[in-house]
This record gives C-alpha cells, structure tokens and sequence, in this order.
C-alpha cells in the first residue's frame, strides 16, 4: 500500500456508501491523528484501536449519520505520495467558504485548519472533509 490515509479516507467513503455503522482499517499513529481532528470537527462520533484477526493493529471507526444521511459529505485527499502539497498560514484553504474543514499536518502535530491559523503555523494539506 503506497498512500495509507487515502486508503482510510477511501474505506470511510465506501462504508458509508452501503450505510455501515463502523469500519475496521489497519492501524497508524498519522491514521489516528487524522481521525482525531475528524472526531474533534464532528465528523465521526470516535474511533477505537484494536488488534485484527492476525493481531495487527487495527483501528475501529464509528461513523456518525444525521436523518439516514452520512454526516460527511465529501472526502478528498490533497496532497499525494506522487505530489506533496505544503502551504503557508495565509495559503491554507478554507473549504466550502469555512463549512469544510481541511487537515493539516504540521511541526506542531496534525491539526485543523483553523487552528493552524490560529497557532500561525503551515504545512502538508492532507485532506479536506466537507
């Protein structure tokens, strides 16, 4: 697997398509500080880590669903293992006029982009939720 956070990005997008309450993906420490901003945000109601059938770390995501729709419209990965995408504090987007929130991983840890402007801090967009 080359690109593991589009792999969970692409996981989270499938399992809400079939209307899945919970979605298992392998387990990493850059996973589960993406899924701490989407929790923080609202988009998922949490996550747990666990160890697979094999005992591989793995972790569980609990989606989170308004009226029978998923609450997380649109999913999209920014920046690639083919082409890294880094912005300054002034340069981060706001996505769908600040009703999205873009994730970025910066020398302070991963974070929202509101709280990279608010610490004044830039770095690699890694994906944007709306």
């Amino acid at each position: 697997m080359n690109d593991p956070i589009a792999d969970m990005l692409t996981r989270i997008r499938n399992s809400q398509m079939r209307g899945k309450s919970t979605v298992m993906t392998p387990g990493s420490k850059m996973r589960a500080r993406v899924l701490d901003v989407m929790a923080d945000e609202g988009y998922i109601r949490g996550y747990e880590e666990t160890k697979d059938e094999r005992g591989h770390p793995a972790i569980e995501i609990s989606l989170k669903y308004y009226e029978g729709e998923p609450v997380i419209r649109e999913l999209k990965r920014v920046s690639k293992p083919g082409r890294r995408v880094y912005m300054g504090v002034g340069d981060i987007p706001s996505v769908r006029q600040g009703l999205g929130v873009s994730i970025v991983s910066t020398s302070r840890g991963v974070m929202s982009d509101a709280n990279a402007r608010s610490q004044n801090v830039g770095g690699e967009v890694l994906c944007t939720v709306f």
